[in-house]
């Protein structure tokens, strides 16, 4: 995937940078706004409010490994780990991984997996309880990306497991244009420093993508998995429950 190489590049300049806002985007947060605490207090209710939904569905069966995909600085490490045997966290970016390993390092249940494939080859079939990915598949440099990491989160999903992944259905045309990140890859590539482009500059390397409901629940399906639960708090915040 010739594009993941770029992407991978964003986001170790984001992790270097900005990381915690890189995370959640909030405007009045940027530049090291968040405060640690109550950045990772917004983990804590949303994996609340995550098994609450699995409870209501009697999913996953088993709470034994629980896979955060796209895992940043551990915003839900513990969280989840409080809920499951083990808890794995995977991100593209070190520096991200850097943190999360530094601000979870009581976390025994706890492990911080760099990869940088466009695949998770590196997981077995039918090892994941829960897998769970949000705010991430959106920023993929591609379509393909999305469809490639689909299929590899429903064939490590154990029979009886949960996956739960974000997807905007649609997004504005501004967001589709994208010009703060092409006008971020134009000046990096000349060679000017990350902190300039998402500092002064208030840039960005993110890139954004949608899927229309219909699109993804077909694609779920012919991947082997079932959708058993679509939540739609917006059209930038699709949330998806799957099973096989």
């Amino acid at each position: 995937m010739t594009s993941l190489p770029k992407h991978r590049r964003a986001w170790e300049d984001l992790g270097r940078v900005d990381p915690f806002w890189a995370v959640l985007n909030d405007p009045a947060r940027r530049h090291g706004q968040w405060d640690p605490v109550e950045f990772f207090a917004t983990g804590e209710r949303e994996i609340a409010a995550l098994m609450k939904s699995a409870d209501e569905l009697g999913l996953p069966r088993h709470r034994a490994a629980a896979l955060d995909f796209g895992c940043g600085v551990g915003r839900m490490a513990r969280p989840l780990a409080s809920h499951f045997e083990s808890y794995t966290g995977v991100d593209i970016s070190e520096p991200m991984l850097a943190q999360a390993r530094d601000w979870n390092r009581e976390c025994s249940r706890c492990r911080f997996i760099l990869n940088t494939a466009g695949d998770l080859k590196a997981f077995d079939s039918a090892s994941i309880d829960l897998i769970y990915s949000r705010f991430v598949l959106q920023h993929l440099p591609s379509r393909a990306l999305v469809e490639s990491y689909l299929r590899d989160f429903i064939r490590i999903l154990k029979p009886g497991g949960l996956l739960v992944f974000q997807l905007p259905s649609r997004i504005g045309l501004l967001h589709r244009l994208q010009p703060r990140r092409r006008v971020y890859a134009l000046l990096r590539a000349l060679g000017v420093s990350e902190r300039i482009l998402l500092g002064p500059l208030k840039l960005t390397p993110m890139a954004m993508r949608a899927m229309p409901e219909p699109e993804v629940s077909r694609l779920v399906q012919s991947l082997g998995g079932r959708l058993v639960k679509a939540a739609h708090p917006s059209d930038l915040d699709q949330v998806y429950f799957v099973t096989r």
